[in-house]
Formats: C-alpha cells, sequence, structure tokens
C-alpha cells in the first residue's frame, strides 16, 4: 500500500486546500558529510581563555603541593606519657631539645590508656615508665614522616648511658611499606569523581535530575567496588574489612562526584574551574595522605577534617589500622556532601523548569 503522504502530495486538490502557510516544500541542500558547526568562542576569547584557565589550575597545584610539602614541619603532635610528675617533666625537657614545637605532652593515668591512645590515633607516640622499664612506643601505620620523627627518642638517655627503646606497636601493612596506598586509592577516585561530574554535563547536559543521579550512584558504586578489589584484594596494599573500605571509597567518590555536579551546575563553565581548584588541588594536598594533617601549614590544616578526601582517608585509615578512628564522622560528613550537593541541584533543576513555564505561559 502506497503511503499516504505521497498519495496526498499528488492530488491537486489536496493541495488546493491546504492553506498556503501550511503547505511545506523540501528543498534539497548540498550533500556533505562535515558535522555540523558546534557553537563556541572564536577570535581573542577563544585564544586566551584556555591558556588562562589551564595555567591557573595548574599554578594552584604548585602552589598548594609546594606550600604544603615543601618543607613539611610538625606543629605539636601529641605523645601520651605514662610516667611520674619528675620522668614526664624530664621526657618533656628533652623533647623540646630534640625537635622544639614539634610534641605536645599529654599524661595519662597508667601505660594501657597511653598505649590505647597510640593505637586509636590520639597520640603518635607514648612514653611508658610507670614500673617499669622506660620505653616508647609509636604507630608506624601514620607514615614514614612520623617514624622518621619519632626514631630520634630513641637517643634520649634512660641512664646510665643507656637509651630509651623505640618500639613500633602499629606498623604498616607488609604491601604497603611507604604508608601511601590510601592516599593513591582515594587520590584516584577524587579524580574520577571531578571528571564524571565535568563529563556528565559535556556528554548529556539536558539528562533528567533523577537519570543524572542514577548515573552518579552508579560510578560511585562501581567505582568503589574496582578500586577495592584492585587495593585489597589485587596488591593486598590497605588491610582491613572489603566492604568497608569499599563503602567509604564509595561515598568519597560521590560526594566529590555530587560537588563538581553541583558546581558546574551553578557557575557553568566556572564550575569545572572551582571543582579543579577545591575538589582536586586543596582536597588532595589536605587529604593527610602523604603526612598527616599535623604537618600542615596553618591555614591548610583546617581543611583535612571537611573536605571529602581528607575525612575519607582518615576513615579509610582507621579501618586499615587504627580501630576506626574517624570512621563515623567521616561517613556523616561524606553523606552530607552528598546530601546538599544533590539537593542544590535538584532545587536548580525544579527553579529552571518553574522559570521555562511561566515563560511559555506568557508567550
Amino acid at each position: 500500500m502506497p503511503d499516504t503522504a505521497f498519495i496526498r502530495d499528488a492530488d491537486p486538490l489536496a493541495e488546493e486546500s491546504t492553506p498556503p502557510h501550511h503547505r511545506h516544500r523540501h528543498v534539497p541542500g548540498p550533500q556533505t558529510d562535515a558535522p555540523p558547526a558546534r557553537p563556541g568562542m572564536t577570535g581573542a576569547q577563544a585564544v586566551v581563555k584556555p591558556v588562562f584557565t589551564v595555567l591557573v589550575i595548574g599554578l594552584a597545584f604548585v602552589s598548594v603541593f609546594l606550600a604544603a610539602f615543601h618543607t613539611p614541619t610538625a606543629h605539636r603532635l601529641p605523645v601520651a606519657v605514662a610516667a611520674s610528675d619528675h620522668s614526664a617533666a624530664l621526657f618533656d625537657v628533652k623533647l623540646q631539645r630534640i625537635a622544639p614545637e614539634a610534641f605536645q605532652v599529654d599524661r595519662y593515668p597508667d601505660e594501657a590508656s597511653a598505649r590505647r591512645a597510640v593505637e586509636h590515633r590520639q597520640a603518635y607516640a607514648a612514653y611508658l615508665s610507670d614500673g617499669g622499664k622506660p620505653r616508647v612506643v609509636y604507630a608506624g601505620a601514620n607514615g614514614p614522616a612520623v617514624s622518621a620523627l619519632v626514631a630520634p627518642l630513641a637517643s634520649v638517655p634512660r641512664g646510665e648511658g643507656h637509651k630509651i627503646p623505640v618500639i613500633d606497636i602499629l606498623p604498616l601493612s607488609d604491601g604497603d611499606s611507604r604508608g601511601l596506598s590510601v592516599f593513591y586509592a582515594s587520590f584516584g577516585l577524587v579524580l574520577a569523581g571531578f571528571l564524571f561530574g565535568q563529563m556528565t554535563y559535556q556528554v548529556a547536559p539536558r539528562l533528567s535530575f533523577g537519570q543524572r543521579v542514577l548515573s552518579l550512584s552508579l560510578f560511585a558504586v562501581v567505582g568503589g567496588l574496582a578500586t577495592a578489589l584492585i587495593a585489597c584484594t589485587a596488591f593486598g596494599a590497605i588491610p582491613g574489612p572489603f566492604f568497608g573500605i569499599m563503602g567509604i571509597i564509595t561515598l568519597m567518590a560521590g560526594a566529590v562526584a555530587a560537588a563538581t555536579v553541583m558546581l558546574i551546575r551553578t557557575f557553568g563553565p566556572v564550575g569545572v574551574l572551582l571543582g579543579s581548584i577545591f575538589m582536586l588541588v586543596m582536597g588532595n594536598a589536605t587529604s593527610g595522605g602523604v603526612l598527616p594533617p599535623d604537618f600542615l601549614p596553618g591555614w591548610l590544616e583546617p581543611l583535612a577534617s571537611v573536605m571529602p578526601a581528607g575525612v575519607g582517608v582518615r576513615a579509610l585509615d582507621g579501618l586499615a589500622y587504627f580501630h576506626h578512628d574517624g570512621l563515623t564522622r567521616g561517613i556523616v560528613i561524606l553523606l552530607a556532601w552528598i546530601a546538599v550537593c544533590v539537593g542544590a541541584v535538584y532545587l536548580l533543576d525544579r527553579i529552571a523548569a518553574s522559570t521555562g513555564i511561566a515563560h511559555a505561559a506568557h508567550r
């Protein structure tokens, strides 16, 4: 049976009865394989803007990381002391001679509580001299920087020329000799989260809110699972419960991705610049994965307790070594990042939809 459209076009009566403003005539154009023209910047703006944007990101990375790590200095690291008043005072004086302002002495009632403070990351080392031979214990899981700072404490004389033994009671795992695996795992997913937030608007700018949240959730879960399989199962670099580590990495990836989506949804192309500076540069520099936050400059240290990378790294360390230190706080803060950012995107989408309906009604 022939197509009804061709029958109507062949019928002169039908054509005469059709009003002129309803008639459509197809004018064939030149055939080409070239892609359609894409809107964008031209002229001097197109030359200068990419240079400016990339240099701002790159120089921010150089400046922040050099500020954080070019000469890292410990700032009053807590050291637990379980000893008599006299022994504690002498130990404090000798600490200040070894590294002024690097340590802060906190008194504990007995050796068990001081040792527990080290195991739960409330102190970086402990001086134990409560009824036994003096000794210093520390957690090597805090990383090589802390180990190097604690090692000279062996030079503190115990008396009669003897030195105090320094004992690592919480060493790094065999698969993570430099203590950087948590940082690398978190950095990889933080970078992926930023890239997801950027690409989701480049590839699908008109995606509905529900579909975008579904895509974000899928990215975070699959990314967390894959990273945990690589870091925990394949390399054995991060000890601890598999699903706990996967869960924290999932929340980290989701928080960074949601924050990037929110910034781009709010500020447009400028949101990419803001996301790269805050989520990637500031977040990773203050994460505590390379050095504990107590080694950071004063203006950077507070970010470690609120940025997704910082609270995520501490929660991962707590799962792997420090008896869940920072785990509850990390989960709460990461969930708050996700909820606030997703909520902001939802509100912006609703406002945009309401504005579009209002404009259509007034036409």
